[in-house]
């Protein structure tokens, strides 16, 4: 059995000092997982639920397989796990901000991390999701063409059939300011563009259903939804609830 609480790394990032920690719940005994940036909680794995429909909302939405799929933002890695407990899915990229957190599973330091990171089909890529995304984009306009993009650095014109992206608390908490171009239609736009067509885009989100972003992604792609995911609450007791928008590309 564990220690009751460990701090298994603590390193200062660009974006704030962000830590792993473990500590033994009291009432399970189980570990429990924690993510911290500054003084932030980023995630734990006593709340996976959100991380893990999202996967499955998102590919629930797309015919057989086989499926290339992108994953932004690794955190424990409930998100990219699932994608690979699909047996659809025949290749999938995990970008990630943060080399440390790539370096907890390259390490085994998360529960998940070794099988993730020895997987044949997945790749964790160090990278700026939002800039490899959007580009050059800067206001609500169309992007710059001439300004390269892609979400796999050995083929920048790669296109996937699904990108499922869990970073940001919600469109309109996000935890740089850079991220908020990627929720208008001019970022959501350019994210459309490394879609295979009909393929899919889906969001965590920790925040309710949000009409005014539905709006926006409804200009950008079809088939638009808010699903709203409800699991308990161990801290708090009761119950809590996540969003995950799913949306389609235009086919064509």
């Amino acid at each position: 059995m564990s220690a009751r609480f460990e701090e298994i790394d603590w390193r200062p990032t660009p974006m704030g000092d962000i830590s792993l920690r473990r500590r033994r719940d009291p009432l399970s005994g189980d570990d429990v997982y924690e993510v911290k940036l500054g003084d932030e909680y980023l995630m734990s794995s006593l709340f996976t639920t959100g991380e893990i429909e999202l996967t499955r909302i998102g590919l629930a939405e797309l015919s057989e397989g086989p499926l290339d799929v992108v994953v932004g933002g690794l955190g424990l890695g409930y998100t990219a796990r699932t994608a690979l407990d699909d047996p659809r899915v025949r290749s999938l990229i995990v970008v990630d901000t943060l080399a440390e957190v790539i370096d907890w599973h390259r390490r085994g330091l998360v529960p998940l991390g070794e099988g993730l990171a020895t997987d044949p089909r997945c790749r964790l890529v160090l990278g700026d999701f939002f800039a490899m995304t959007t580009g050059g984009v800067a206001t609500d306009e169309e992007p710059s063409a001439d300004v390269p993009r892609g979400l796999d650095p050995e083929a920048p014109g790669r296109r996937f059939h699904a990108i499922l992206l869990d970073v940001d608390h919600s469109p309109r908490h996000v935890l740089h300011p850079r991220h908020a171009v990627l929720y208008t239609r001019a970022g959501l736009t350019a994210l459309a563009e490394l879609l295979l067509p009909g393929g899919v885009f889906a969001l965590w989100s920790n925040d309710p259903p949000d009409d005014a972003f539905g709006a926006v992604l409804a200009e950008v792609f079809t088939d638009t939804a808010a699903h709203v995911v409800d699991f308990d609450n161990p801290l708090q007791g009761g119950k809590a609830s996540n969003t995950v928008y799913v949306a389609r590309r235009r086919d064509g």
